[in-house]
């Protein structure tokens, strides 16, 4: 699958002349190529393959795909699609990675548009044209929310503040500004100068490939650290603050993240670090109650005995490979999102935040 040059950006997700078009950040740091989305099947590869991830990034460019199928659908036909294309590529993209949410969010919003715009009985050209509309008003959307996450988040920064984050909540993952790298930016630009140590983020180390790409590109001091030196810097006291994403949310507060974020929060409850969440509300699954419901995603396990397709072990040497772990809520002091910062008890903030969040859209 070729990639394209574009200009230089971070934008993890761009349309140009009716293409989707992808960072590639299996690339990264080392080089900065692009990848045409714009069909179906290679955007199901994309997300798969971590062309494109990150849970905000991921829904936004499954939400495009979506549109430009269907759009695609319209031009090439005679008809614009039913019901049943809506289903069949919402139900394709929402298996590509089941673990974060966002994705089946932004499907379903694509979904409920499209079903809508039927209803209507408008032309085929006029579908076209408002379907893949509504999917890039969806990416703009995510930059302002973003933006408003991180300003809410700069709250609990204190200046000079030593912060761990783990795995990459940026502009690669987020589209644009950055959740838990967003806070922490939003704190740099406002003058706080926190200092950030960086967990590599095995087994695909999203860390020192793309945070600490990100963190340099901004001027934000980093120390890069191996996933099990936080406690030791903890022990020491060099840390006063752990912000990370999240890829689902449960109703009670329960997070799923890249794994090893559990462990972080367990230290940092033992050392009296707080430990934050930083996701837009798009994160929040309100159908599940908690987070033993969250479906957790096992990929290859050659990513745990390869690095950069070079053996780390023995050949025939069996290895567990699960992409995220729940963080239980009673280790969360709060939870950082574009209706403020959530704060015990989850159930009712949360359900709180999400009706406010309703009300402003509708």
């Amino acid at each position: 699958m070729e990639a394209i040059k574009l200009d230089e950006g971070k934008m993890p997700v761009e349309t140009k002349d009716g293409k989707i078009i992808l960072i590639d950040q299996r690339k990264l740091p080392h080089a900065i190529e692009y990848f045409d989305a714009t069909e179906l099947e290679k955007m199901c590869f994309a997300i798969v393959d971590m062309v494109v991830r990150g849970a905000p990034s991921i829904g936004v460019a499954a939400a495009l795909a979506m549109s430009a199928h269907l759009r695609d659908l319209a031009l090439a036909g005679d008809r614009q699609p039913t019901l049943a294309d809506l289903d069949a590529v919402k139900a394709k993209l929402d298996a590509t990675r089941p673990t974060a949410v966002n994705l089946k969010w932004a499907t379903g919003e694509v979904h409920a548009h499209a079903k809508k715009l039927i209803k209507e009985g408008i032309g085929k050209e006029t579908f076209a044209e408002k379907i893949f509309q509504f999917a890039q008003d969806m990416l703009q959307d995510h930059l302002a929310r973003n933006k408003k996450l991180s300003e809410f988040g700069q709250s609990i920064v204190p200046e000079s503040a030593r912060v761990i984050t783990h795995c990459n909540a940026g502009s690669l993952a987020t589209c644009g500004w950055g959740t838990a790298l967003g806070v922490i930016k939003s704190a740099h630009l406002k003058g706080l100068n926190p200092r950030v140590f960086v967990d590599e983020t095995r087994p695909r180390n999203q860390g020192s490939k793309l945070t600490m790409w990100e963190l340099m590109q901004d001027g934000i001091p980093a120390t890069l650290i191996c996933d099990n030196m936080a406690g030791y810097l903890m022990n020491k006291n060099e840390v006063d603050l752990v912000i990370t994403g999240a890829d689902r949310i449960a109703a009670n507060g329960d997070s799923a993240n890249k794994i090893g974020t559990y462990s972080l929060a367990v230290l940092a409850h033992h050392h009296d670090v707080p430990f934050y969440i930083a996701a837009p509300l798009s994160t929040f699954d309100p159908e599940i109650a908690t987070g033993s419901q969250i479906p957790i995603e096992f990929r290859n396990t050659d990513e745990v005995l390869q690095i950069e397709g070079q053996s780390v072990s023995l050949q025939g040497a069996e290895a567990l490979n699960p992409a995220f772990d729940v963080t239980p809520n009673h280790l969360i002091k709060g939870i950082i999102t574009e209706q403020g910062i959530l704060r015990p008890p989850y159930t009712q903030s949360i359900k709180e935040a999400l009706d406010r969040n309703s009300g402003e859209r509708n």
